[in-house]
């Protein structure tokens, strides 16, 4: 696992010794990053974010900040040990809670993101419960964009507040992609 592309680019990444954590795979994260083209400056939430190779991957790229969010001990022991090789401490926060919990903490701080990434584990139910959890707290900046990776098992439903607006299957994964409802 490595970052792809920007001040990084093609440095690799620590990785989970366990099968606890699904990591992106450079094929889908490289397709992401095609299709968004240009994060420089955004403000980005990794939930569910496991090594944290999305969310380095943006500050790769000229993010201005990333948030990531995860409860598992290994996957936080990850993602600290990939933002301190990547220098990355003054451009992230680790939140290490769940991501519900966290959700409900950039609701009441008023922190808007504009771009969401939502990687939770496969098959759990926790795609759809997690994009209406994001739709009712409002922490999607106004022209912001959600990017969900899932099953194709587990379709995205109609959210209130939100209009998926595309989605691109590789291999077994789907990458959504939402916005706010106007």
């Amino acid at each position: 696992m490595r970052i792809i592309s920007g001040s990084h680019g093609g440095r690799k990444l620590y990785t989970p010794k366990s099968h606890n954590i699904r990591p992106a795979l450079d094929k889908v994260k490289g397709a992401i990053f095609n299709i968004l083209f240009n994060v420089e400056g955004l403000k980005v939430v990794d939930l569910f974010a496991g090594t944290g190779a999305i969310g380095i991957e943006a500050l790769s790229r000229g993010a201005a900040h990333t948030t990531f969010v995860d409860s598992g001990h290994e996957a936080i022991t990850i993602i600290e040990k990939n933002i301190e090789m990547c220098h990355f401490e003054d451009r992230a926060k680790v939140f290490p809670r769940k991501v519900a919990v966290a959700i409900d903490y950039f609701q009441k701080t008023g922190e808007k993101f504009d771009l969401i990434f939502v990687d939770p584990p496969y098959l759990k139910n926790l795609v759809n419960e997690s994009l209406e959890k994001i739709a009712a707290a409002g922490i999607l900046a106004e022209g912001g964009k959600i990017i969900v990776e899932h099953a194709p098992k587990e379709p995205i439903g109609e959210i209130k507040g939100l209009n998926l607006t595309d989605t691109r299957k590789y291999g077994q994964t789907f990458i959504s992609f939402l916005c706010r409802q106007k």
